[in-house]
């Protein structure tokens, strides 16, 4: 048989499947005329646990696409994060 490991591959499917399920939905922020950038990093920092440098360069991506994906995760872990932005006045939906 030699030195190589047995795998079993319907384990390493349902571990790819469990990885996919993770980073299924996306938290996505959306630009407005309203919000200051210092607010929108703020948000993303206390909210989204962002690095300042992290919250900055979405805020500059919102700022100039119109809309930034700020987090990847399951829609269960995703939901209190978009309502803390939203009651912040900040839009922002799940995908």
């Amino acid at each position: 048989m030699g030195n190589k490991p047995f795998t079993n591959p319907s384990v390493e499917e349902d571990i790819l499947l469990d990885e996919l399920e993770l980073r299924e939905h996306e938290l996505v922020v959306f630009n407005d005329d309203v919000n200051t950038f210092d607010h929108v990093i703020r948000t993303l920092i206390e909210i989204c646990k962002h690095t300042p440098e992290q919250a900055e360069q979405c805020t500059w991506i919102i700022h100039y696409k119109g809309k930034c994906t700020v987090k990847f995760g399951s829609f269960d872990e995703l939901v209190p994060m978009r309502q803390g932005i939203c009651d912040r006045g900040i839009s922002a939906e799940i995908f």
